[in-house]
């Protein structure tokens, strides 16, 4: 048995859920144009920089959920999927993904983007889980902040780890691991896994990958 995790921005989907979520919101007239697009616009520059605070992060990510119902919610997370994911959803990548799923791997898409977000696309993939950031909820409705560690850098490792042990598996069940990502800040688990791939890489992540004889691969 194998063991398939992806990232799922700038891996799996030509573009970043995170950016484009909060895009949405902006022309929605749910958050500020003028105050939200220049943040958003920097903290997805220090992502690539590898300078994010992900907690900063996450408080100006998280907050606009807890000012608005969970149907609200969902109803604009429809139409962001159909205006704004599906149509970065390439062929390549779900041709990848049915491809690890048909030869009976157990996979999982692990990303830094909150569950919200992130789970409607996982499941348009056919993924049959999620390792991700978790937006806390009370009675429903979310709080605005996170549960739990991060699953970011080496938080991904430790959410990985809690997801296998929930299912009684560890590591060293599976045959071959491998991790599909186009960041440099996914080092942490690309280096944990068995086989890293590098998906259409940051400059950071090619080089490291050349030099580590990673393969390298595009899904565009």
């Amino acid at each position: 048995m194998d063991l398939v995790l992806f990232d799922l921005d700038n891996t799996l989907l030509a573009g970043d859920s995170d950016f484009e979520w909060a895009q949405f919101l902006i022309s929605k007239g749910v958050l500020d144009k003028e105050v939200h697009e220049a943040r958003n616009q920097v903290f997805y520059d220090q992502y690539k920089a590898g300078t994010l605070d992900i907690f900063e992060f996450l408080d100006f990510q998280l907050k606009p959920l807890a000012r608005h119902s969970r149907a609200q919610l969902d109803a604009w997370h429809r139409e962001f999927m159909d205006t704004r994911i599906r149509p970065i959803m390439t062929p390549q990548a779900r041709a990848l993904v049915k491809s690890k799923l048909d030869a009976g791997a157990i996979v999982a898409v692990v990303t830094a983007t909150n569950s919200f977000v992130t789970g409607p696309i996982v499941r348009a993939f056919g993924i049959p889980h999620l390792v991700a950031t978790v937006p806390a909820q009370e009675n429903g409705a979310f709080t605005g902040k996170p549960r739990g560690t991060p699953a970011f850098k080496s938080g991904k490792i430790e959410r990985v780890e809690g997801w296998l042990e929930s299912l009684g598996l560890w590591w060293d069940s599976f045959e071959n691991s491998s991790f599909y990502s186009d960041s440099h800040n996914d080092l942490p688990l690309m280096n944990k896994v068995s086989t890293p791939v590098a998906v259409d890489p940051d400059d950071t992540l090619r080089a490291h990958a050349t030099a580590q004889g990673w393969p390298v691969i595009s899904l565009r």
